[in-house]
């Protein structure tokens, strides 16, 4: 496997002669491994040419990567090559999954959804301006382990649900949902069943591949992918598509739901490595499992308290508070070390305490003191400076505790 060293991607340091801290913050994004780099690199400087133009070998060379980047996305979840969407990222899938069923759930008086408090914000606000518009959003609470139960869908269930939207990994605190369970509720339901994915495209692999998923949204900066594209994925169900209508308008791409010159290059990064992904999953795993064994050994000493259930999350999560520090001062004290996150870092622009953990019913000094570190295998086994980590964290704890 390749491995990219801890200064994100400059073998040594940084350009200017720096060295960087240790990067633990995969889940905001992940540095583009280098072979899917040299991919995108090929698809934008030498094979360039349009994959909607027909009367010329680029076009064509172009629009043969797009078709076996969908293979390869599609080979991931288990799903068929013409179910993949392009997009921009998961943001963009979710607001097509949640927003393109609109008109359909008014013509056909379903105008009930169910989700949970805990999803992203790019799940969030697209329900609440289908709120806005008329249509009733339940949203589900977690556990205090941090996720939600079937039988709490299930019990949300009305004769006019028209979608439910459950995360498969929570990106703050890494804990898996039941989706296995929730699509067992939805099995006698008409209800569309969508799945943000950001967070466990490539990482989980079964529960993904479950049939009875309708709309399926992933994201490429997530799985060592270049930013700026991503996938949603809508199945069949009894031969027919989800009923989904455009945002945009103009060009016909992507069966009309989503028009525009296809980035070639990004779609070519994003194939590779969602391929990669599939191809190295279990040894991804164990080299994951392995950093967070190095991790908790260092920390638990230290008393921490776990944000999610640590039986339920994935192996590159870590989300936990040290009694009597706050996440500020832990992020001062990390940053010439490791860079690590307090937040979503796609909600730090409006920086406030955690809705997720807040949502999970956790106390307001464990949520101001919460850390969030993440990784891939590419981080490395032996790498990551765990005992430094927990002795500048020890330091700031006061001196009663």
């Amino acid at each position: 496997m390749t491995v990219v060293t801890s200064t994100a991607g400059y073998p040594g340091g940084a350009p200017d002669g720096r060295r960087r801290p240790v990067y633990l913050d995969y889940n905001a994004t992940a540095p583009v491994d280098p072979r899917v780099a040299d991919e995108v690199l090929t698809y934008m400087a030498h094979e360039f040419g349009n994959a909607g133009s027909r009367t010329h070998s680029y076009g064509q060379v172009a629009k043969e990567r797009v078709l076996r980047a969908r293979g390869e996305v599609a080979t991931v979840v288990g799903a068929q090559p013409d179910d993949v969407i392009f997009t921009s990222g998961a943001t963009e899938s979710n607001n097509l999954a949640i927003l393109g069923l609109e008109a359909h759930g008014v013509d056909a008086g379903k105008r009930h959804i169910i989700s949970t408090q805990i999803e992203h914000k790019a799940v969030l606000e697209p329900l609440e301006a289908l709120a806005q518009r008329g249509f009733e959003v339940t949203f589900l609470a977690p556990t205090a382990g941090g996720w939600v139960e079937p039988e709490a869908v299930a019990e949300a269930l009305r004769p006019d649900t028209l979608l439910v939207s459950v995360m498969a990994v929570n990106n703050e605190t890494g804990v898996i949902q039941p989706i296995e369970g929730i699509a067992d509720t939805l099995a006698q339901h008409d209800a569309y069943f969508h799945v943000d994915a950001a967070q466990a495209f490539g990482k989980l692999i079964e529960p993904l591949r479950l049939p009875r998923i309708d709309l399926l949204s992933v994201s490429g900066h997530k799985i060592a992918g270049p930013k700026g594209v991503g996938a949603l994925i809508a199945r069949r169900r009894r031969y027919k598509r989800p009923p989904l209508q455009p945002l945009m308008h103009g060009g016909g791409q992507e069966r009309g739901l989503r028009p525009g010159t296809l980035p070639v290059a990004l779609i070519a990064g994003l194939g590779l490595a969602s391929a990669l992904a599939l191809d190295e999953a279990d040894e991804r795993k164990k080299v994951c499992e392995a950093i967070k064994n190095e991790l908790l050994d260092a920390l638990m000493p230290l008393g921490i308290t776990m944000n999610g259930d640590p039986d339920r999350t994935v192996p590159s999560v870590l989300n936990f508070s040290v009694p009597g520090v706050d996440s500020e001062a832990a992020v001062v004290a990390l940053k010439d070390l490791v860079a690590v996150s307090n937040g979503s870092a796609c909600t730090s622009q409006n920086y406030g305490p955690s809705h997720v953990l807040h949502a999970a019913g956790i106390s307001e000094s464990q949520v101001a003191g919460a850390i969030r570190l993440s990784w891939d295998a590419s981080t490395g086994i032996g790498t990551v400076p765990a005992s430094e980590i927990a002795a500048r964290l020890c330091a700031l704890m006061p001196l009663e505790m």
